[in-house]
């Protein structure tokens, strides 16, 4: 199949957009996916547009790593981009290409996939904002700590064979509130882990075609099975996704002061007298 043909093709299938319509905004669910094989996904193409990136928008480093790890302690591999991507099978490494939307071809699919679900989208939490794609390869074995992401995510698996753990969203045992104000404030994304944690995830393991939609902050970790694994991951934010990051932050500039903080409800774009106060606050550089 050439990259035409499959940019053409639908992404995702009439019952992969029930099921995710049934999901959305606030449950993780596995669906299918039609990208498994696309002549754009492939590690000698990956390499190629890796090796065309910013060096802002490629990270990489040693795959097998504990599932709860400080962001300075993360390894290095020693290698460049382009060598991890094309001796992967080997080097037991983990890479991700940010933001490959900016290039052409992926831009197109990434607007393939998304265009398919925006109706379903639009309906519960407005309009696709800040549109991104993002490619996760891994070695055999390879480990993404413990985390949470700020954006409504699918992550298509399209190579290989890995297992992910998806927590609920909201669960201040699992993410404390100071630390999701910290991660609004430009804080790491790793969270601390506790092997009490694990019963209270849903594993899903992913092949070739699967799918899994990860809602906004569910922490979650990933184990790669035996062999190479190449994901994509299509996220977008959205209304609801942004005022949640401004209440927090809100709530961050208040704790700082030793001020009552305010609950952040289910519908936190429903809360608009304290975003306002927030975006004040900010813009005064309070």
């Amino acid at each position: 199949m050439n990259a035409v043909s499959a940019i053409e093709a639908a992404v995702f299938s009439e019952d992969a957009r029930t099921a995710f319509a049934a999901a959305y905004p606030d449950r993780a669910t596995k669906l299918g996916h039609g990208l498994a094989g696309h002549a754009l996904l492939t590690l000698e193409a990956l390499a190629g547009l890796a090796e065309r990136m910013p060096a802002d928008c490629v990270e990489y480093n040693l795959g097998k790593l504990p599932l709860g790890v400080r962001p300075e302690d993360t390894p290095s591999n020693g290698l460049t981009l382009g060598e991890t991507i094309r001796t992967i099978e080997t080097n037991g490494s983990w890479a991700v290409l940010k933001n490959v939307e900016r290039d052409a071809d992926y831009g197109a699919l990434l607007d393939r996939a998304l265009a398919e679900l925006a109706p379903i989208v639009e309906r519960e939490t407005g309009p696709m904002l800040h549109r991104e794609a993002f490619i996760f390869l891994s070695s055999p074995g390879s480990v993404t700590p413990f985390h949470m992401d700020p954006e409504h995510n699918i992550l298509l698996q399209i190579r290989g064979e890995k297992t992910m753990t998806v927590f609920p969203a909201g669960d201040e045992e699992l993410v404390p509130a100071v630390q999701s104000e910290a991660f609004h404030a430009g804080g790491h994304r790793n969270l601390g882990w506790r092997d009490a944690f694990r019963d209270r995830g849903m594993a899903v393991t992913l092949l070739p075609g699967d799918a899994i939609h990860v809602p906004v902050k569910a922490p979650h970790f990933v184990e790669n099975g035996p062999a190479v694994s190449v994901s994509l991951s299509v996220t977008w934010r959205s209304d609801r996704s942004v005022a949640e990051g401004e209440l927090h932050s809100l709530n961050g500039l208040l704790r700082r002061r030793r001020l009552p903080v305010g609950r952040i409800g289910a519908r936190p774009e429903a809360q608009g007298m304290r975003r306002i106060a927030y975006r004040i606050m900010r813009k005064l550089g309070v």
